[in-house]
């Protein structure tokens, strides 16, 4: 009998160690076992200095390592979990685009009608319950009435990434819609003012019903629910300074997702396996509709232009960066704020990507060798993103 419990034993250890050991698959056809990956990525998050980190690699349309690293609270020594609650920030974009395409699908929107259309009245003269509601300056802005849906997904729209970046905090147009790509959160937000106005429906509930049940994401939601009390992450800044924990923001689609990293991987595997929409709306929604020719994406080099990345072909679809590799399309999106830094990339094609979710600004610093260990991804457009290596910063 002892015998006997001694090769249970052994063999549930063996089969432990089989488990835990799995041969990562590159875009380039090389692999990187579990192990190997697992130690690079604890270095490079004790040579960045991230208190804490989430990541995932997909072969074959599937997670194939899902782990999670460092802190959600260094100060109490509290562990980064799987189901700890994440600031999914700009990721909150990447799952909205999926909604209004859903929408589309539905008969509910149509992406080249202008919204404006769609409301019996001017939207600057509807009542507001919260700020980003208010749409009183676009009175002087009537270039707004010629903003569609595909226009907000694109980032073409002409609004500003948010009003409050501006010098007096008004919001207006501020170049030709359909012209030009410019990051805009404003853009997105005036697109859910608008579908909850035709439905009737705030974005909470459009989610919940379309994207979150229908996946499974049990954990995730565009406003602070008081089950996240439980297990909840701060974010860093660069300093390494904690940073309070925003929990009253009106839901907003583009930019206050909570989620989780288990749940946020289960989105990425449902955009691999083209789950929710129909495969025209992913080969839509991941068709460059805009190319992006400036420098970097934010600050004074997203004035500047030239053909700084020109060998990928980088433009923007619906909801998500689009590059050009000898894989196939790379589509992509970046999350940050409140100390949090996200970025996720998938290879539909060759159904491979990876997805990194952290509380750390620093991670940026990590996030090219994360994504050139794991997948082998030299594509990612890293130095418009301003992702630039810690090492560079440090002159080593």
């Amino acid at each position: 009998m002892k015998k006997m419990l001694l090769i249970i034993f052994f063999a549930g250890i063996v089969g432990s160690t089989a488990q835990n050991y799995v041969l990562i698959k590159k875009l380039d056809g090389s692999t990187i076992s579990s192990d190997s990956l697992t130690k690079k990525i604890e270095q490079l998050m004790k040579n960045g200095d991230v208190k804490g980190l989430g990541v995932a690699v997909f072969n074959s349309k599937k997670p194939v390592y899902i782990k999670t690293f460092g802190y959600s609270d260094v100060e109490n020594k509290k562990q980064l979990q799987l189901q700890t609650n994440l600031y999914g920030a700009s990721f909150s974009k990447a799952v909205f685009a999926v909604l209004v395409l859903k929408l589309v699908e539905e008969g509910v929107l149509d992406l080249d009608k202008p919204l404006q259309s769609y409301l019996p009245k001017p939207i600057y003269e509807y009542e507001h319950k919260v700020w980003h509601e208010d749409y009183k300056d676009l009175k002087d802005s009537p270039q707004y009435t010629k903003v569609t849906a595909r226009m907000c997904l694109d980032h073409t729209a002409g609004f500003p990434n948010w009003r409050w970046f501006e010098s007096d905090e008004k919001l207006r147009i501020k170049f030709e819609p359909g012209t030009r790509y410019s990051y805009s959160g404003e853009g997105l937000t005036y697109l859910q003012v608008v579908i909850e106005k035709i439905t009737g429906k705030p974005l909470e509930d459009l989610a919940q019903e379309k994207i979150f049940k229908p996946l499974g994401m049990t954990s995730s939601s565009y406003k602070w629910q008081p089950q996240f009390e439980k297990d909840y992450a701060y974010g860093y800044d660069t300093e390494g300074k904690k940073q309070e924990k925003d929990k009253d923001n009106a839901p907003r689609g583009a930019g206050t997702l909570e989620t989780t990293f288990e749940d946020y991987s289960k989105f990425i595997t449902a955009i691999l396996n083209k789950k929710i929409l129909k495969a025209k709306s992913y080969k839509e929604m991941f068709s460059p509709q805009i190319r992006i020719h400036s420098k970097n994406q934010f600050g004074p080099g997203a004035l500047e232009d030239g053909n700084w990345n020109d060998k990928i072909e980088l433009s923007y679809g619906l909801g998500w960066g689009v590059l050009k590799s000898p894989y196939g399309v790379g589509a992509f999106k970046e999350g940050q704020g409140s100390g949090f830094q996200n970025y996720s990339i998938v290879y539909p094609e060759k159904g491979i990507g990876m997805l990194i979710m952290s509380n750390s600004y620093p991670t940026s610093g990590i996030i090219k060798y994360l994504l050139e260990t794991g997948i082998a991804d030299t594509y990612t457009p890293w130095e418009w993103d301003q992702y630039i290596p810690y090492d560079a910063k440090k002159g080593l």
